[in-house]
């Protein structure tokens, strides 16, 4: 009997990736769109070669995947697709800093931020900044 060997399709392969999360170039195409509120890929193009030179059909196919994500959307005006953003900015940088906070600080908010105040060069401005946020949310405790 003739043994049957199967090959692994290119999907299974590759790593599960959490499309909730984007990655680190479509995190720059999307603070791009978050900061001119969208456009074709021609003009987000331009924005996108102010900091990286990058080819007109890169910057199409990583807008598409960014849209088939739920991140972007798009209506076509004359012969183009113009993209706007489908998730406000806040709503995503909420779900990227639970998840942050999840994977990497077992849930615990406040062990974070201590991270962040011991890590970082934060200034007693920043600070102060910090516990006038904190006040604030606190209803002035």
């Amino acid at each position: 009997m003739a043994k049957i060997q199967l090959k692994p399709d290119s999907h299974s392969m590759r790593r599960k990736q959490d499309n909730s999360l984007l990655t680190e170039v479509e995190l720059e195409f999307m603070n791009v769109v978050w900061e001119t509120g969208g456009g074709t890929v021609r003009e987000l193009l331009a924005e996108l070669n102010k900091a990286q030179e990058r080819a007109y059909t890169s910057v199409a196919t990583i807008l598409k995947i960014m849209e088939q994500k739920g991140f972007l959307s798009s209506e076509r005006k004359d012969r183009s697709l113009v993209y706007r953003p489908a998730v406000p900015k806040a709503e995503y940088q909420s779900t990227h800093l639970k998840d942050l906070s999840s994977k990497l600080f077992n849930g615990t908010p406040a062990a974070m931020v201590a991270r962040l105040v011991d890590d970082e060069d934060v200034t007693d401005a920043m600070l102060e900044e910090m516990r006038a946020l904190l006040d604030q949310r606190l209803g002035g405790k």
